[in-house]
């Protein structure tokens, strides 16, 4: 029982994920503090407001919902900058041919065989 559980644990695609979640969440603090405490305060000011979170429309804090949306959009950009646009990239790319292996070879040889036959 335990091998099988430290086989899925361990299996490339489970400790990508890890890996990637870790990074994405250590990426979302950074993109919200750039959007809270660098662009959002610089819109502010350019707007004569020194914080949106300070906006609201009677009980509805606009001026979060604006944080939010910003730190939305610099995320997904981020994401479909750097990770998206180059993996597209890699896969336009034509891969290698790798030179078949015997058991292919073989295939192909018993499959000619099998055509030859009437």
């Amino acid at each position: 029982m335990l091998k099988g559980l430290r086989d899925f644990l361990f299996k490339g695609n489970v400790v990508d994920l890890a890996v990637a979640v870790v990074i994405g969440a250590a990426f979302g603090g950074v993109i919200a503090s750039l959007v809270g405490d660098v662009l959002m305060p610089l819109i502010g000011w350019l707007l004569g407001k020194p914080d949106f979170s300070a906006i609201y429309l009677g009980p509805i804090a606009i001026g979060k919902f604006l944080n939010a949306v910003v730190n939305f959009l610099l995320v997904g950009s981020a994401v479909y900058f750097l990770v998206v646009l180059p993996m597209q990239a890699r896969r336009k790319r034509p891969a290698e041919a790798a030179p078949p292996t015997e058991e292919v070879t073989l295939l192909r040889e018993i499959l000619a065989e099998l055509r030859r036959r009437p």
